[in-house]
């Protein structure tokens, strides 16, 4: 039914807890997991006129959220490997994170989006989370939304 599931990942406990139940799900399907991170653009506090030495050049910046997603990319490869599932993935640099989730499930031939009901924005909104909600709108491939049924520690 699924061959090809896109499940995005911001490293927070909600994340991992949806990507736990997308192994799992996929599993059933032996399907192929395309695991994404999307990073938000860099900004400059628009006050200042110039720019503080103490801020990261553009460059710099780029290559710690590349390795931060990185990071949870690869833990999200060893938990396909244990399952023997297929995986690849990326990270992505863009302010607009729900429609690049929906741009690379299109690019990458996903049959699906498996994503958590809420990432690091936490559960204050307590219907989904911003981009989950923006996901299903801006989605027409079938979106599941996976909510963890106890309480997550946020600090891990």
């Amino acid at each position: 039914m699924f061959s090809n599931i896109l499940v995005p990942t911001d490293g927070s406990p909600a994340s991992d807890a949806a990507i736990a139940a997308a192994m799992q799900f996929a599993r059933r399907f032996n399907a192929h997991i395309y695991g994404l991170f999307v990073a938000p653009e860099m900004q400059y506090p628009i006050y200042l006129d110039t720019t503080p030495p103490v801020y990261l050049s553009q460059e710099e910046y780029q290559s710690s959220m590349r390795t931060t997603g990185n990071t949870y990319l690869n833990e999200m490869q060893k938990a396909a490997q244990k399952l023997d599932l297929e995986f690849s993935g990326e990270v992505v640099i863009s302010d607009k994170t729900a429609l690049t989730i929906v741009d690379a499930a299109e690019r990458q031939h996903c049959d699906l989006i498996f994503i958590g009901s809420h990432g690091k924005g936490g559960e204050q909104d307590h219907l989904l989370g911003s981009v989950t909600s923006k996901v299903l709108s801006a989605s027409s491939l079938p979106v599941l939304v996976y909510r963890a049924t106890k309480p997550l520690d946020h600090n891990p």
